[in-house]
């Protein structure tokens, strides 16, 4: 998906006296299983592997 195909989203950073960390990073664990999933759903075929290689589908 890329950037002007994603929803919008509001993102509230919260001032609570600690040091920064975490905003953004929660996101990415679940992208590839997610990917998984779609292509799946699309082709019938699973990928187990990383990186996905979609060429070797058929």
């Amino acid at each position: 998906m890329r950037l002007n195909e994603a929803p919008k989203m509001e993102i509230h950073i919260i001032d609570s006296g600690e040091n920064p960390g975490g905003v953004g990073e929660p996101g990415l664990p679940p992208i590839a299983p997610a990917l998984g999933n779609a292509i799946f759903a699309a082709t019938g075929k699973r990928i187990r592997k990383l990186p996905f290689d979609i060429a070797n589908l058929g």
